[in-house]
């Protein structure tokens, strides 16, 4: 799994891998991001039970291959790392999906995707594994039957799908490719019967790992997570950890898993570092200020106005500002466990005092660049 001996983190952060951003942060200066999770549109081919994204709806604009390639070039220009396609859509929903990936690690970005993995094109998996960081499938289920209810997807996706992810496996081996190859299984309590079946499904497939994540609901909690019911199945979790091996890790989130969908930290302090825009083109900090509810954190659209621009604006600051401050509490006034949890974390304690901002020993992380 690991190459070089690197370690992956999958339940963590990597910001002390990037300690010149964080002094800069510290020091007040306007940095920019160093990854960025994007989906291409907002359009998505299932129809997930947990899916965050169907409370995130925004005015759609067309995301063209211009957009795409405008966003990408200024995005590298500006000093982001990388770029991760996920968001709220399905990116292989868009026709300019490979070009993106191809133009992006060009202009010398690391590049990411994160897809359902049924509308990926099996003639097109030797162009862009190479151009790839990390493929990873979300997946939620290791049976048919059970893939088709928690996915609202059609018979047959299962094993596509499946199909797909082993033809990977052999172009990764094959070519001697450093691209990972992962499962990811967005996890509620009443999932818990596809834990193993899951678990010994990655291993059989070939891939890298199995990371088991949480499943983030809005403030109001209308996915309606049961967070406590996470502890009761951590048994389940375990058994499945114990089939990680040097070659295929299985990874429970636990420091989520288990927070009861509490957080410890009273600023949010992590959008300028770590930032999420929506399929729409709609430029924020992150999924849950993409509804239109949220109009007054709306910065700008991709679709009309250069990246570049919106990043270095007072009101692209503005926003940045006002979430870091005490107007803007993230225990009361946000979602649970948002993909900027660990980041928050690490800047909170660091603002605190209750860690210092050291360079780490040894060789970086795998997959550095996605923090």
């Amino acid at each position: 799994m690991t190459q070089d001996q690197r370690e992956i983190i999958l339940d963590g952060q990597k910001l002390p891998w990037h300690k010149d951003r964080v002094e800069a942060w510290l020091n007040r200066e306007r940095i920019a991001p160093i990854t960025l999770g994007w989906a291409l549109t907002r359009a998505c081919n299932y129809n997930c039970e947990f899916c965050y994204s169907k409370l995130q709806e925004n005015e759609r604009e067309d995301i063209t291959q211009k957009v795409i390639f405008d966003f990408l070039d200024d995005a590298a220009e500006v000093g982001v790392k990388g770029i991760s396609l996920v968001s709220d859509g399905e990116s292989t929903c868009s026709p300019h999906l490979y070009d993106a990936v191809l133009h992006g690690k060009q202009a010398g970005l690391d590049m990411a995707l994160g897809t359902n993995g049924r509308l990926l094109k099996n003639e097109r998996f030797e162009e862009i594994l190479p151009a790839l960081t990390y493929l990873r499938f979300n997946i939620c289920a290791g049976e048919p039957k059970r893939y088709k209810e928690i996915h609202g997807c059609k018979e047959g996706d299962f094993e596509q799908v499946c199909e797909k992810i082993e033809d990977c496996v052999r172009i990764k081996k094959r070519n001697g490719l450093e691209t990972t190859l992962g499962l990811q299984m967005v996890l509620l309590p009443r999932y818990a019967d596809q834990i193993m079946s899951l678990s010994k499904l990655g291993k059989k497939l070939g891939v890298d790992y199995l990371v088991i994540k949480h499943c983030s609901d809005d403030k109001d909690g209308q996915l309606g997570v049961d967070y406590d019911g996470y502890f009761n199945i951590s048994e389940e979790l375990k058994k499945a950890e114990a089939l990680s091996t040097k070659e295929y890790a299985v990874k429970p989130k636990w420091s989520k898993i288990l927070s009861g969908g509490k957080r410890t930290y009273t600023r949010c302090y992590a959008p300028p570092f770590m930032s999420e825009y929506s399929g729409s083109g709609l430029v924020t900090s992150c999924g849950f200020l993409f509804n239109t509810q949220y109009s007054k954190f709306h910065v700008a659209n991709l679709a009309e106005q250069r990246f570049k621009d919106i990043v270095k604006s007072d009101k692209y600051w503005q926003l940045m500002d006002y979430l870091a401050s005490q107007e803007f509490n993230p225990k009361t006034m946000c979602g649970t466990l948002c993909m900027q949890h660990k980041v928050n974390e690490y800047l909170f304690a660091l603002k605190n005092g209750e860690i210092k901002l050291e360079t780490p020993l040894g060789k970086p992380p795998m997959h550095v660049n996605f923090i």
